[in-house]
């Protein structure tokens, strides 16, 4: 209880000082500045902000620019919930001058990295085993995203549903606990009313639900356009060969373009969707190069879609090409902008009482539902956060029809599949995840007994004298692997008359039924097991050397140790 208050005062004091200084920097650069409402404006602040940050990371933080979720994931799986101490400050100096001057990325993200290195730091100054430093760690991030929304549920569902996906735990009381802290300490410090505060919200009612089905499905399959962009334009700037600040112009560039082009993209996009459920897109729509054409409906749709395409090229252009971000404010802004777009087709079509407010909150909610995979989380941060408590039915209709609809595509996200496939972050698939916690190095037998396969038959005998091993490896004079010798292959000769020395050992070996590689994880080992049958292993490098045994029953030790250590 102690430790939640703790880390929750503080992680929650990290997103006010976080949405502060954004608050500042914006202040300066548009109150300031004699331009902010000119073309150059919109052309110079993202690209500053990306080349700033990058230089920041070369400069203060030696080129260490791992970011977002993933990275978190990655620490609770294979790094025993270790987070570096630098995370603690690092991301809210980078993403405050990524999204200050522009960035098109959210600062939920950076909060919730932010929240968890100080939950994972508290609990390892106080030496705290696994499970608690886990906890703690879920729990500063709770605290981070329910300061950024003022909405503690949705913080306590985010831990739940991405952080701790894969630890079973049955004491979530600190997080209730740090979430609280988080949302009361950003309550009284920036005294901020609720997030989304739109006067204009409508009513449930029932014969709206059409409504809400036609925007699910359309939200799940935006959220599948909008990951997929994301990986490919990651994987654009991953494999081009410039350096880190060659990369940072570049990005900077194409995401000036598009702020010059569509100035809503400017930012993380709030106080935009707030604009359009207030005074509707008039402003917004006059300010952009569509201004200099004459206004129509279609002229508005198109304009809305087209803001919801780019919005993810602008994301990831500011992210990926060194940005410092998270897409937690991007998919609810291009959800926001995703129901407004559909309320305007509806009315085009001529149907009367379209929910125009309700649409652009269960768009919000159905977007970030479908790309973060977590349809709690929307749920409770819109409701929370726009006092919206009685669109719960809507916001669940929205939520799940995305939901399913990303799963449809791909039954782990997108953004985390390569990372799950490869062990390096857990699923929900408990015992893939304790055996992705095993070094598959450190169950490599190293004195694994060995015979040259020009040996005689007594030598063969001297080493099962000598050695508990009932298997032994036979070497060429390089100490390739030509096969294994097992102690029942030595029976018919130990026990019949037989000239041991007419035995060669090539009629004895036997090429094994499967070998292991040091490259390959546990888990992959554990499948050879079960489908060769055999209960040892020998282990090469892929040129065929032989380094070692690992045994079925070592590894089922090594489980047992973990599965005692992580259910304690």
């Amino acid at each position: 209880m102690l430790s939640g208050i703790l880390v929750g005062i503080t992680a929650g004091l990290a997103g006010v000082t976080l949405k502060a200084l954004v608050g500042y920097i914006h202040f300066i650069i548009t109150g300031k500045v004699h331009f902010s409402e000119s073309i150059l404006f919109y052309a110079i602040f993202p690209f500053l902000g990306i080349v700033l940050t990058v230089l920041t990371v070369i400069l203060f933080f030696r080129g260490q620019d791992r970011k977002g979720i993933p990275a978190i994931l990655h620490e609770i799986a294979q790094n025993s919930s270790l987070v570096s101490s630098v995370k603690m400050y690092s991301q809210i100096i980078q993403s405050a001058i990524t999204v200050g001057l522009g960035g098109s990325a959210g600062l939920e993200s950076p909060i919730a990295v932010t929240g968890s290195a100080i939950g994972s730091n508290f609990a390892k100054t106080y030496g705290l085993d696994y499970r608690y430093r886990t906890l703690l760690l879920a729990a500063g991030a709770t605290a981070g995203i329910a300061s950024a929304f003022n909405a503690p549920i949705a913080g306590v569902m985010f831990a739940f549903e991405i952080l701790l996906t894969g630890v079973v735990f049955s004491d979530f009381i600190p997080l209730v606990v740090a979430a609280v802290c988080g949302s009361l300490i950003s309550k009284m410090i920036l005294n901020e009313d609720v997030l989304f505060h739109f006067t204009a919200r409508n009513e449930f009612a029932y014969p709206n639900i059409p409504f809400y089905i036609v925007l699910g499905l359309g939200c799940g399959f935006y959220a599948r356009y909008f990951v997929i962009i994301s990986s490919k334009i990651e994987h654009f700037f991953k494999h081009l060969r410039f350096s880190k600040l060659q990369k940072a112009m570049l990005g900077g560039a194409l995401l000036s373009v598009l702020c010059v082009l569509f100035p809503p993209l400017f930012g993380e996009g709030y106080q935009t969707i707030k604009e359009i459920t207030a005074h509707g897109i008039d402003g917004i729509f006059g300010n952009s190069f569509f201004g200099y054409l004459e206004s129509s409906k279609l002229l508005v749709i198109v304009f809305l879609g087209l803001i919801c395409l780019l919005k993810v090229f602008a994301t990831g252009f500011t992210i990926y090409a060194g940005g410092n971000g998270g897409n937690f404010a991007p998919s609810l802004f291009s959800g926001g902008i995703l129901g407004f777009f559909f309320a305007n087709i509806f009315h085009a079509l001529g149907i009367p009482n379209v929910p125009e407010t309700n649409l652009v909150l269960a768009g919000m909610a159905g977007v970030m539902s479908g790309v973060m995979y977590a349809p709690l989380t929307a749920v409770f941060l819109i409701a929370e956060s726009s006092e919206g408590y009685d669109l719960f039915i809507p916001l669940m209709i929205v939520t799940v029809i995305s939901y399913l609809v990303a799963r449809w595509f791909s039954p782990i996200s997108p953004d985390l599949k390569e990372m799950a496939n490869k062990g390096k972050i857990f699923t929900r698939e408990h015992d893939r995840n304790l055996l992705s916690l095993l070094s598959t190095s450190s169950l490599i037998e190293q004195n694994a007994p060995t015979i040259n396969s020009k040996a005689s038959f007594e030598d063969l005998m001297n080493i099962f004298k000598t050695q508990q091993r009932n298997v032994v490896a036979v070497v060429d004079d390089q100490g390739m692997l030509e096969g294994t010798i097992n102690i029942d292959d030595l029976r018919p000769y130990m026990f019949d008359n037989h000239d041991s020395g007419q035995v060669s050992l090539n009629d004895l070996k036997k090429v094994p039924l499967a070998v292991a590689h040091p490259t390959q994880n546990v888990a992959a080992i554990t499948r050879i097991f079960d489908e060769s049958g055999i209960w040892v292993l020998p282990v090469t490098t892929d040129e065929g050397r032989f380094l070692g045994f690992i045994s079925k029953s070592q590894i089922l030790n090594k489980y047992r140790q973990l599965l005692k250590e992580y259910s304690s």
